[in-house]
């Protein structure tokens, strides 16, 4: 019996726009065909009906998006209004009776006097023109412009967070979808908006016509006197108008709810109206104190001031329990959770265990670990490590999240190998609005660095979101600051989360794929441990370990007769080319170099010294720093004309030129020749030399 109730109400909804047309056509049809009063009722009670509905789904609705529709819904209720109008002023005016409603209006609600009904009337249309439509539609206004100036950020953020691999391409289209949604809404609410305050303004004339031309009508057509006339029709026209206004009233209290409910959470109007005013007791007792005191005023009413001084106080007191009851719940979990780590047995190789990458954080965040609050850092994390496997053929291991109650409620530190590798500092229900470097910071909030690249930024609210936004700023919020500085950690130690056993797993898998590939190498010719190594060399460089199947055909090809996995990782380098050299070609043809003067590289290739530890170049600290400072400028000068410029130098010392100077210059990319694929140009800007290099070398000797 339920499903067939059930499937009825489904064809119902599934025949919605036969009804609207039907509807629509029966409201032009009201316009033009005179209608009984009976249906004129009806007609009026729907329109009651209708106002009532609306404005209860604008305060139930979650997001404003979620009732999409109420512009189109403002433009048909004021058409419905209008044609009712039409139908209850040709009733009046015809035979001075239009419905047993607006009997009711004139009679029971002003109490049959036509002044009362009069300034009744006014009032309603004064409140409603220059309160609530005014505000509605200045409000509409500049939400409008606001978000049709924040798209461009907001685009460049889900661009920015699909790159970043914080996001998928599924996620990033359905949040462009929404976007262009939320746009044409507030665009929408901007011109429906008008179409309230012109139903205000018609309803308003109207009403003055039905009253001239009732009198009208009853002086000269009814022989009526005047004041029989006015008091006859005025009552007729002020029931009618308080009729057609009071739901024109409430679906503009449901417009001005819908526009300034812009910045809320995902929760209905009631829970959370209520939820912020009652959100701290103290507030609630100060407004109960003053009620009490009020009271004690000669000439005041005690009754009413007292009795809401009380209700104030009951949910002052009601709201302290609360969150004391609270604070003890979560205080007897801590203790539980603390009782357990103290009194049950712990096994002692945990202690002896250490997380590849832990990430420990402060109270204040747990919430963005939490999926029952919203927090969504574990799937941004889960982005981030299968960003990690595509680009760079790097498993990033499970990162072991722990609070830390030593540290601030906002901090946070990451740890690989249980070393400190970063800590910073976030606002968990603010967003970062990183500063334009070309202007001065304008917003409101709390000044800080970026966390990742230490760039200046401001930690703004959610009222200062959209006017950073329209003002140009990249605005992100609190967790993917955490879930940047976490992928940039990951790109520069990502060789150090590469361990052994997992090269060992990759050996196995590429071997169930090409086994006359691994057999013929691991291990007749080189270990795991030193296929480990080359795999942390190309890593530490940011080179793709993901075509494993290349690496190791170069490597099987060299590694009898070369055993030093520097060099090897060398020729595997050389292999990769066309992937190496098309990180940094501009469109994938031409590549800005700077080279290194040949008999600076002499110098080079003379300083280079072996050692039981390996190999470096070892220079004069003088002609080092002079070295250093000549090549800063080289690439400063190229990045202020937007390019980016790669230091090519000779394949026998690429790597230990790259670590000489990577303390110093650990961003600028270090090629040989032998990596620059055939098919890219290498352009060159400058040749970075010593002039002093023979009176250099000659010290040296």
């Amino acid at each position: 019996m339920k499903k067939d109730r059930l499937n009825i109400l489904n064809d119902f909804l599934a025949k919605g726009d036969y009804l609207l047309a039907i509807g629509i056509i029966f409201v032009l049809g009201g316009l033009i065909i005179p209608l009984p009063a009976f249906l004129i009722d009806v007609m009026l009670a729907f329109n009651i009906g209708t106002a009532m509905v609306i404005i209860m789904v604008a305060s139930f609705s979650e997001k404003p998006l979620h009732f999409s529709v109420f512009p189109s819904i403002l433009l048909f209720t004021a058409l419905l209004r209008i044609a009712m109008n039409v139908a209850t002023t040709r009733k009046i005016l015809l035979v001075g009776h239009a419905g047993e409603i607006i009997d009711a209006f004139g009679e029971f609600v002003v109490g049959g006097n036509f002044i009362v009904g009069i300034v009744i009337f006014v009032i309603i249309i004064v409140i409603q023109v220059t309160v609530i439509t005014a505000g509605s539609t200045r409000i509409s206004e500049v939400a409008a412009r606001f978000t049709l100036d924040a798209m461009p950020g907001k685009q460049m953020t889900i661009d920015a967070d699909l790159n970043s691999g914080l996001i998928t391409e599924d996620e990033a289209k359905e949040k462009r979808e929404e976007l262009s949604n939320e746009a044409d809404f507030y665009g929408s609410m901007d011109g429906a908006a008008k179409f309230v305050r012109g139903d205000v303004t018609a309803g308003m004339i109207i009403s003055v016509i039905n009253i001239i031309g009732g009198i009208l009508i009853g002086m000269f057509m009814q022989g009526l006197h005047f004041k029989e006339a006015l008091s006859k029709f005025v009552l007729l026209t002020v029931g009618d108008g308080l009729v057609a206004q009071i739901p024109s009233l409430i679906i503009s209290v449901a417009a001005g709810i819908i526009v300034t409910r812009a910045g809320s959470s995902k929760a209905s109007l009631g829970r959370e109206l209520f939820g912020q005013l009652l959100i701290d007791p103290t507030p609630t007792a100060i407004g109960a104190s003053t009620l009490f005191l009020a009271g004690l005023i000669p000439s005041f009413p005690v009754i009413p001031f007292w009795g809401m001084g009380f209700a104030l106080a009951s949910a002052s007191l009601f709201v302290k329990r609360k969150r004391k009851d609270q604070l003890l719940e979560e205080s007897q979990i801590i203790e539980e959770e603390h009782a357990k780590k103290v009194s049950g047995p712990e096994p002692v190789d945990d202690l002896l265990h250490v997380d590849v990458m832990s990430l420990e954080i402060g109270y204040g965040l747990i919430s963005l670990v939490d999926s029952a609050r919203g927090g969504d850092l574990l799937d941004r994390i889960n982005g981030i490590r299968r960003q990690f496997a595509v680009e760079l053929g790097l498993i990033v291991p499970p990162i072991r999240i722990r609070d830390n109650m030593q540290l601030g409620p906002n901090e946070y530190i990451m740890k690989i190998k249980d070393n400190e590798i970063a800590k910073g500092e976030i606002m968990p229900d603010f967003f970062l609005a990183m500063t334009p470097m070309e202007k001065e910071n304008e917003l409101i909030g709390v000044a800080t660095k970026e966390p990742a690249f230490g760039l200046p930024a401001t930690w703004v609210n959610e009222g200062e979101k959209q006017r950073a936004e329209s003002l140009g700023y990249t605005v992100v919020e609190a967790t993917a600051v955490l879930a940047t500085h976490l992928k940039e950690i990951i790109k520069k130690f990502g060789y150090e989360l590469l361990i052994r056993q997992d090269v060992q797993d990759m050996v196995e898998t590429l071997k169930k794929r090409y086994p006359a590939v691994v057999e013929d190498i691991v291990p007749n010719k080189i270990s795991v441990a030193q296929i480990h190594r080359v795999l942390q060399n190309l890593l530490r460089e940011q080179v793709s370990i993901r075509n494993l199947m290349t690496i190791f055909e170069v490597v099987g090809d060299y590694a009898a007769m070369i055993k030093d996995t520097n060099l090897l990782s060398e020729y595997v380098r050389a292999a990769l080319k066309i992937e190496i050299s098309s990180r940094y070609a501009t469109n994938g043809k031409e590549m800005y170099v700077i080279t290194l003067d040949p008999a600076l590289e002499q110098l080079l290739t003379e300083s280079l010294q072996k050692s039981e530890f390996g190999a470096a170049i070892v220079l004069d600290p003088i002609v080092k720093s002079k070295l250093i400072e000549k090549i800063a400028n080289a690439v400063g000068k190229a990045s202020e004309s937007g390019i980016t410029a790669v230091l090519l130098v000779s394949t026998t010392i690429r790597l230990y030129f790259k670590n000489m100077i990577g303390r110093d210059l650990p961003s600028i990319p270090v090629l040989s020749y032998s990596e620059i694929s055939d098919n890219i140009h290498a352009n060159p800007l400058e040749m970075v030399s010593l002039a002093d290099t023979e009176q250099v070398m000659d010290t040296l000797k």
